[in-house]
């Protein structure tokens, strides 16, 4: 019935960039809660009488609800199509920040937060939309994925500072409270305009003429697709753990270091603003070398933005920093999607997508926790800075062995490459 809706809506049409804008509109609104719940976080300690720990754990689970949302709310749009799961994701979303507002306690405050913000409300505007996008792009997929992708981190530098500015005023349930008014109606109005459903896959991603294709599909790196699909995660895990230390914790960190809250907001802000710029370029260079190179790339970048922030802890050097962290590690999780679409087969995308990017969620959840708890045992966040760059050297180590096996094979650099 409804598949004869999107007979006049064709992959790399003037509709498919329309829907792209909107995408990340979407995307931008939706994505709040995962960034704004790092600036709440030295309030609502403080409030509620916790420690670092603790009060890193509403975002923990808001971040383990947000991917397994991903992978539930991606099937239902695989069956009635991503407008309907926007819909629901926007009321879900703002009766979430609402009740955020009014919760007595951090166990209402972290149960909220993982169910109705994470699981229910954000879930919607992350993991579907990439994997809608992709089904939409063929010439250009890097590029549209990474426009797409540029709307989580667009939310992660207007966000911030927006809510640390209200914070101040009026306070975090008050910021709460409005945040769920504006970003549920805003949500759903812009939801009613996805009510097409994407080109059927045979058609937005004819196979490529030779042979490679089939069998690197069928043998994704040479390996049966469940082990290839699960190195895929394990690599989605430790980048986001690195990439969580940063993000979770840097307000957290400006306060300790006696430079207050503000300043660690706008090097927030500034590190995601840069992000998105990161993305962007990532998207074309993915159309240029592909997924997996991509991966490989940010990977060693974010390293060594890490490595930085061991020896120098100056407040002009901080922002020069989470400027570069930014601009190194913005492309590594649209590059997953990428990979997903290059190497396994088409008709498998969006459940493959889905997984491993909820893998990627799982990592910033256990990445934001983790930093916490080694701040809690060792007093500074030196420790926690050396933990993530032991787990982003296991990322470009799974990323160089899937390169290397790719490579050997017969044929591998045309297939390592993405398909024109």
């Amino acid at each position: 019935m409804k598949t004869q809706e999107t007979t006049a809506h064709q992959a790399d049409s003037r509709y498919a960039m329309a829907r792209l804008a909107l995408t990340l509109l979407v995307m931008t609104v939706g994505s709040s809660g995962m960034y704004v719940v790092s600036v709440m976080l030295p309030a609502v300690q403080t409030e509620f009488g916790i420690d670092r720990a603790e009060a890193s754990l509403p975002y923990t689970l808001l971040m383990l609800g947000f991917g397994f949302g991903g992978v539930l709310m991606g099937k239902l749009a695989d069956r009635v199509g991503v407008m309907w799961p926007l819909l629901m994701g926007s009321v879900f979303l703002g009766v979430g920040y609402v009740a955020t507002g009014l919760s007595g306690g951090i166990v209402s405050f972290t149960v909220v937060q993982a169910l109705l913000v994470g699981l229910l409300g954000s879930s919607v505007a992350f993991a579907p939309l990439v994997a809608d996008t992709s089904l939409w792009f063929v010439k250009r997929r890097g590029i549209a994925v990474a426009v797409c992708a540029s709307g989580n981190y667009l939310a992660g530098a207007v966000w911030p500072p927006i809510a640390q500015h209200f914070v101040d005023t009026v306070g975090w349930r008050q910021t709460y409270i409005g945040m769920g008014i504006f970003c549920g109606v805003s949500m759903a109005l812009l939801a009613l305009f996805f009510r097409a459903r994407p080109p059927a896959l045979a058609e937005a991603a004819p196979a490529a003429p030779g042979a490679t294709a089939v069998r690197d599909m069928t043998r994704p790196f040479g390996l049966s697709t469940g082990t290839a699909q699960g190195l895929l995660c394990v690599a989605g895990v430790a980048c986001c753990v690195a990439m969580a230390m940063p993000q979770v914790h840097i307000v957290a960190y400006c306060g300790d270091l006696g430079y207050g809250p503000a300043q660690g907001a706008m090097m927030l802000s500034l590190m995601l603003g840069f992000g998105i710029v990161s993305r962007l370029v990532s998207g074309a260079i993915c159309d240029r070398i592909g997924g997996l190179r991509t991966l490989m790339l940010g990977g060693v970048l974010q390293c060594v933005a890490l490595l930085l922030f061991l020896p120098f802890d100056g407040l002009v050097p901080l922002y020069v920093i989470s400027a570069l962290f930014g601009l190194f590690q913005g492309g590594i999780v649209p590059s997953y999607a990428i990979i997903v679409r290059e190497h396994f087969p088409p008709k498998e995308a969006g459940a493959r997508v889905g997984t491993v990017l909820m893998f990627t969620l799982f990592g910033m959840a256990l990445g934001g926790w983790m930093s916490g708890k080694v701040f809690d045992l060792t007093g500074s966040y030196h420790a926690a800075f050396l933990n993530g760059i032991a787990f982003n050297l296991l990322n470009v180590s799974i990323a160089a062995f899937l390169l290397f096996r790719t490579l050997r094979r017969p044929g591998g650099l045309a297939s390592a490459s993405p398909a024109r």
